[in-house]
């Protein structure tokens, strides 16, 4: 994604916008998937890095990732007493996102957004998603089916996709029914990658039902190392993922240009993962298994070849 390169406001004595924005969007080079790649139009990067700040900073009020300080709190207008309290940023930002688009934001990386959402007359409901996603991390910590993680998928991932279509002007129904299938599979992977991590956080997305079935207790998740119980498990939810990249594989060929090239990293992105969890026996629990940039640059070819 990227983001449009609106005219920054003067900095003031004292105004953190600056840092606020550069903590944030420099988290972008870290994705799984590319960002902002330089192969796209100037335009579409400034755009897609708008609504990527977005993204990312709605993801770290929800996880308590924000830069120290309590900067992006001051911003919002929480107060110092609140500014700990998830629930209470995601409403301030939630407020704050419905100034786009019909007032002034507060916040600098929504002011960035501004002019996307103008210039591509992008809806409220892919943004009020992704910080509906974040609301029920704080109040829903485990997923008793797969259907239920789906629905979560809804909300946490897909809009993004739908938002990439939008920016670049070419949503039709069934584009958005395969990046929808996309983004729930890169959801479900970076879970994968992430369970010591989400543990850590009071947080399981791997399906109660599914636990059950391999015989998989909480407590195997808090080990150094996966037993084989749960490595047979992530290779289970592994090739769930790998289904949906399948199915969602067809929209690389249903563009043209540089877009294809873009939603072919993204599909390659989910894919080496896959591979690299696979590589590491399926043992997630020393830390989140990352594929290279040699094996993604394979994967995003075999795409673009129509190999897989």
């Amino acid at each position: 994604m990227c983001r449009p390169r609106a005219r920054q406001r003067p900095v003031t004595a004292g105004d953190t916008a600056p840092d606020l924005e550069r903590a944030t969007l420099d988290k972008a080079t870290s994705e799984n998937f590319p960002v902002a790649p330089f192969f796209l139009p100037r335009a579409w990067r400034d755009d897609l890095m708008a609504v990527y700040g977005f993204a990312r900073l709605v993801d770290d009020i929800g996880d308590g990732d924000l830069a120290p300080g309590g900067g992006d709190a001051r911003v919002l207008g929480v107060s110092a007493t609140d500014a700990e309290d998830r629930l209470v940023l995601l409403d301030a930002f939630e407020t704050d996102l419905r100034r786009v688009f019909d007032g002034t934001p507060r916040h600098p990386l929504l002011r960035r957004l501004q002019p996307t959402v103008r210039r591509r007359s992008l809806a409220p409901e892919p943004f009020l998603g992704l910080i509906a996603a974040n609301r029920q991390d704080q109040l829903v910590r485990r997923y008793e089916t797969f259907d239920d993680l789906l629905a979560y998928c809804e909300l946490s991932a897909n809009p993004v996709g739908r938002l990439v279509l939008a920016v670049t002007g070419t949503a039709t129904p069934e584009r958005i029914r395969r990046s929808d299938a996309v983004c729930t599979a890169l959801q479900i992977v970076e879970h994968l990658q992430d369970v010591a991590e989400d543990l850590g956080r009071d947080r399981i997305y791997l399906p109660a039902e599914d636990m059950k079935r391999f015989h998989v207790q909480e407590t195997d998740l808090a080990a150094k190392t996966a037993s084989a119980s749960v490595r047979a498990l992530v290779a289970y939810e592994g090739q769930r993922a790998r289904d949906l990249l399948n199915e969602g594989a067809p929209l690389v060929g249903s563009v043209n240009g540089r877009l294809k090239l873009l939603l072919a990293g993204f599909v390659a992105g989910g894919r080496a993962a896959i591979r690299a969890i696979a590589a590491a026996e399926y043992d997630v629990l020393p830390g989140p298994p990352r594929p290279g940039k040699v094996q993604l640059l394979r994967e995003a070819g075999a795409i673009l070849r129509g190999e897989g």
